[in-house]
């Protein structure tokens, strides 16, 4: 799969924007504050339909304009499919592929594969659970895009619940309690499922690239532990899953009252990642560290490349200037044969070859094939 053009209006520090990339490697070069994460975060958007800058959609939008336009076409084995967003500054995004209203994220996921890797990455492995969880969501989404509704429904029945205990507090009616403790139970347990899957199927190719790109060093593991539940096994059953997660929710429903929100489940989970059997978050060095979030997302790339039978778009947001020299090197011998984006302020740093274009607000200028 590839991104053939792009046009953006109003969109970051971009007025009007066209460009029509090469369908290999391409490579924007640009100072501080020309726009070149702009663009790729605009490509983002229109395959996720969020900022992987976890911006609010607000914010997408040039200073002073009401909405902001971004528009593509993507080609690959199955055709071309064309994603046009309007995202106000005010209120929720419009989507509409191939001319016609998109229901939203899993009908996008349906038709459009990308893969991102951002400086901010390595959050990944070194912040909270909140990172992780969304990292196997996201790439549960693209595996089987039905998970965007699961989630979604999850997610509206948290809110719901929390709605209560906040208006409510230790007032709140016990049995309506129970009803909901059921449903987050039975969509909780979906979730997880999901993210077990996930989790998986992608763990052999993270252990493979962790060993290429650190140099034959250390190993990879996850550990899965389920907010008042502990450690999940992935053999589990569903039902008992649901059960335990019930069972956790009534153990937690006196804190749940005093604290009016709801403390256990799979919005509170932790994926643990370990690097040759410590935990990567708080034992292993930062180089370790990189190259483990670095390993998560090509690995995605893999195994994406692999279900769909075509390579997702993979963009590399001024990532080569946070690798040593020999990472880099590694990393540009890992490249895919697909559509890759790379943005970098300095053209030294990516030893790799390709389209090269300059960045400034408003435009894209091609300078070239290296």
């Amino acid at each position: 799969m590839h991104l053939t053009w792009l046009q953006l209006r109003d969109f970051r520090c971009h007025q009007a924007l066209e460009v029509s990339p090469g369908p290999g490697v391409n490579v924007l070069l640009g100072g501080n504050g020309a726009g070149k994460s702009s663009v790729l975060e605009a490509i983002g958007y229109l395959a996720t339909l969020a900022s992987f800058r976890r911006a609010p959609e607000g914010s997408l939008v040039r200073v002073g304009a009401e909405a902001a336009i971004v528009r593509g076409e993507f080609a690959g084995e199955a055709g071309t499919v064309r994603v046009e967003v309007e995202i106000p500054s005010r209120g929720r995004h419009r989507v509409q592929i191939d001319g016609k209203r998109a229901a939203g994220r899993a009908e996008v996921a349906a038709r459009v594969a990308l893969v991102a890797f951002l400086p901010d990455d390595l959050d990944l492995v070194k912040r909270g659970p909140a990172y992780r969880r969304e990292f196997v969501d996201d790439l549960a989404v693209q595996l089987w895009p039905a998970a965007a509704r699961d989630l979604q429904e999850f997610e509206r029945a948290l809110r719901q619940r929390n709605a209560l205990l906040r208006r409510e507090g230790r007032r709140a009616d016990a049995m309506t309690l129970e009803v909901w403790d059921e449903r987050l139970a039975a969509l909780g347990q979906v979730v997880v499922r999901r993210r077990l899957q996930a989790l998986e199927a992608i763990a052999a190719g993270v252990e493979s690239l962790c060993r290429q790109l650190g140099g034959g060093e250390g190993s990879f593991a996850w550990r899965y532990q389920g907010a008042g539940i502990g450690d999940v096994d992935p053999a589990e059953a569903a039902e008992v899953l649901r059960a335990r997660l019930a069972a956790a929710a009534v153990a937690a429903r006196d804190d749940d009252l005093e604290r009016r929100t709801t403390t256990v489940g799979a919005h509170r989970d932790e994926v643990a990642l370990l690097s040759g059997g410590r935990d990567a978050r708080t034992r292993a060095s930062q180089g370790e560290q990189r190259t483990v979030a670095l390993a998560l997302r090509l690995a995605a790339f893999d195994l994406l490349t692999e279900r769909r039978r075509s390579a997702p778009v993979l963009v590399l947001d001024d990532v080569f200037s946070e690798l040593d020299g020999e990472r880099r090197a590694r990393l540009v011998e890992r490249l895919p044969s697909g559509q890759v984006f790379i943005s970098t302020a300095h053209g030294e740093d990516v030893p790799a070859g390709g389209l090269r274009w300059v960045v400034a607000p408003g435009m894209v200028t091609p300078v070239g094939e290296r």
